[in-house]
């Protein structure tokens, strides 16, 4: 058995909503470079693949949970340079942003972090007005306005070719004018001239990752996406979904986790938390021990999942309890690497980096 691949997503103080109350929470640092950094850097320790980081332009649902939150593509930024190998992959609203804007930030994010970015692409039928925007559309045009967004992003990717910069001081020329295009880009909901005014990233193309709940979001993530992140109840559903999925290299599921030593204690913790503040949740939510964890994940591994994003409930405790005792436990049977290998996140996830679209080569 190959192995799976780990993802943990990073919000709050957690995905339960009374999570901030723990006695080992620190919500006084949520708003603080170091409070995000210690989390990655203890995902980076545990040797997982990747964080993602949440994002919306609306508060939080719950009024019991945490309120308020930064922009996730500018904590990965303050993280990239105080870690080394873990992929950082910010959420971007679609239907609220410009696609020059994300093309930009995100490349930048891949150079601070030496090819270990990507972005995860969110369609969202709320918040139009907090941002003065076009009114609400519905599933069908916001996925289509999805799908033109990220192939907007992926061509001003590529409007600068690999080797632009040429930095001749003898002849002042800084950039080959020939080897930066106009990307063109007409269509119903951009029409963008280009080229980008950030080079071409590290990786080309960083991965471009999106969460899919039901048919019409795997069809725009076959078109639009190198990872998708889904939600099956049980394994069996887990083979249902991906049978639905073709041409997206890597379909990982999503699972909230509740762990302690024993299953007893972690049912207990979210009883209690329960008491706190009412949770709900789009995921299968799993509580007992990291070998139980184990378990499940590689079960359903061979229904066609490449991949795991799992969400800790409670923050830092979940996480500590994935990276300390979900990967030992990986580890001890062999279907976990023991260290990081050299490379990019494109690199770790097998993805080759793609050619330049706009170069004669390619052309």
């Amino acid at each position: 058995m190959t192995a799976p691949y780990l993802a943990v997503a990073l919000d709050g103080a957690g995905w339960h909503p009374a999570a901030w109350r723990e006695a080992d929470a620190r919500p006084t640092e949520l708003l603080t470079a170091r409070y995000w950094t210690d989390l990655v850097r203890e995902a980076e320790d545990g040797l997982l693949d990747l964080v993602t980081f949440e994002d919306s332009f609306g508060l939080q649902s719950t009024r019991e949970g945490v309120r308020g939150r930064l922009d996730a593509t500018l904590i990965a930024a303050a993280v990239a340079p105080r870690t080394s190998r873990i992929g950082l992959v910010p959420t971007v609203i679609t239907s609220h942003t410009e696609p020059f804007h994300i093309s930009k930030a995100v490349a930048t994010l891949d150079y601070a972090s030496t090819g270990r970015a990507g972005v995860r692409v969110r369609a969202s039928a709320e918040h139009a007005k907090h941002v003065g925007r076009r009114q609400d559309l519905g599933v069908d045009d916001l996925l289509d306005e999805a799908a033109d967004y990220v192939e907007v992003v992926r061509r001003l990717w590529d409007s600068w070719e690999d080797d632009a910069e040429i930095r001749d001081a003898a002849t002042g020329r800084f950039v080959d004018r020939d080897k930066l295009h106009y990307i063109d880009f007409v269509g119903r909901w951009f029409s963008v001239k280009g080229p980008s005014i950030t080079p071409r990233p590290p990786q080309g193309q960083p991965p471009v990752f999106a969460l899919a709940h039901a048919a019409p979001v795997y069809r725009f993530a076959e078109r639009s996406v190198d990872v998708v992140f889904v939600t099956p109840r049980d394994a069996d559903d887990a083979a249902a979904i991906t049978a639905q999925i073709t041409g997206v290299p890597h379909v990982f599921a999503d699972l909230t986790v509740f762990l302690d030593d024993s299953a007893g204690a972690a049912a207990d913790r979210l009883a209690r938390l329960d008491d706190l503040a009412s949770f709900t949740t789009d995921t299968a939510v799993f509580t007992g021990t990291p070998t139980g964890l184990a378990d499940l994940l590689l079960a359903w591994q061979v229904k066609g999942l490449s991949g795991f994003r799992l969400r800790p409930g409670a923050l830092p405790h979940d996480l500590t309890a994935i990276t300390r005792g979900l990967v030992p436990e990986l580890q001890a049977r062999g279907v976990f690497r023991r260290g990081y290998g050299a490379g990019t996140l494109r690199d770790r996830l097998g993805l080759s980096r793609p050619a330049n679209r706009y170069a004669v080569g390619a052309r």
